[in-house]
């Protein structure tokens, strides 16, 4: 066991693509046909598996300078058809050609073997409901039916699942969805600009925040014990799981075409707020700061990573979710306002 459990499982939920990277539809710019109405949940097939096996070279790269040093960024999205292939040589190129590789965003929880043995005993039922509660105790009816047809439909199986809280329930469902729709994560991305970094010797520069765990059996006890008021999460999850699957495709390819305009228009707040927020706001980690601040401490690390970067390396390359490079509040934003020259991508 080598990671803290119940932060990994909580981690997920900002850094998986189940809520950190999912956009609401982008509106058509015509007016569709009237439609008949849909079958009930129960009814519908399951989706369509989407195939997208072209080569695509993904977003252009942002480029942020100053005093003649450059930092390339590369923007990943998730989920992405899980064979589609991708490969881009203005990438490769800007990693041949740079002295260090700045990695994404994280955060982490490793309290070491033997402190990790001893918290076993704590980490049964965390996931649970606190004192038995089932999905239907928490949610209201209209909301409990809907998901007995969304759990009927992707996970018959899985009735472990209405005891969960319904930030994992969420988790799952969209998790469970995606795969049945052949959508996967961002890892081949990932690997590859791995291996190209490994090809070309670059010194690697982690961002990732050490989570203290100095009270971590008190906060393992208070979260079993803790309501976390998160079937705003589940709701939410459910209401744009569908479209969302169906319109995968095109989200996708925005991606893979490097369509800014489009990537601008995803949502990429509203239900990771709903699911995170719920998570790490709660009074579950008033005893260890630095969870309710992870976002920020990480943000921070990064920045430090790439400004010593900048004054250090002629070209640097950085790889980080999308959704953190066009946020207006994001890491490349602040990079503007301390006076680099920030140029994105056409």
């Amino acid at each position: 066991m080598s990671k803290f459990a119940v932060p990994a499982l909580c981690l997920c939920l900002w850094s998986a693509p189940s809520f950190a990277q999912s956009g609401d539809p982008v509106p058509p710019t015509t007016a569709p046909a009237p439609e008949p109405a849909p079958a009930p949940l129960e009814a519908q097939a399951a989706p369509e598996q989407i195939h997208v096996v072209a080569q695509r070279p993904g977003p252009g790269m942002w480029k942020v300078s100053k005093d003649g040093h450059v930092l390339w960024v590369f923007g990943t999205y998730a989920p992405l058809p899980k064979n589609m292939e991708w490969r881009s040589h203005e990438v490769e190129a800007a990693i041949a050609g740079s002295q260090e590789y700045l990695a994404p965003m994280g955060a982490k929880a490793e309290p070491g073997f033997f402190k990790a043995v001893t918290m076993l005993p704590h980490l049964i039922g965390i996931r649970k409901n606190p004192g038995g509660a089932t999905l239907r105790d928490l949610m209201p009816p209209e909301d409990y039916a809907r998901w007995t047809a969304f759990r009927t439909k992707y996970m018959p199986d899985n009735e472990d699942a209405e005891r969960e809280r319904p930030v994992f329930a969420a988790e799952a469902l969209m998790r469970t969805a995606r795969r049945q729709a052949g959508l996967a994560s961002d890892d081949a991305v990932r690997k590859r600009v791995q291996e190209l970094v490994k090809k070309n010797k670059l010194k690697t520069t982690s961002s990732i925040v050490d989570l203290p765990m100095d009270n971590a059996g008190t906060m393992l006890k208070n979260f079993k014990k803790t309501s976390l008021d998160d079937v705003a999460c589940l709701r939410n999850t459910m209401a744009t799981l569908e479209t969302e699957i169906a319109e995968a495709s095109t989200m996708a390819n925005a991606w893979a075409r490097g369509n800014i305009d489009e990537i601008r228009k995803l949502d990429f707040a509203g239900r990771e707020e709903a699911c995170f927020s719920k998570v790490f706001g709660s009074a579950a980690f008033d005893a260890d700061p630095a969870f309710k601040n992870m976002r920020t401490l990480m943000r921070q690390k990064w920045l430090g990573a790439a400004e010593q970067a900048l004054a250090t390396n002629a070209s640097t390359f950085a790889l980080l979710q999308i959704k953190d490079i066009i946020d207006p509040k994001g890491v490349i934003a602040a990079l503007a306002a301390k006076g680099y020259t920030v140029e994105q991508p056409d």
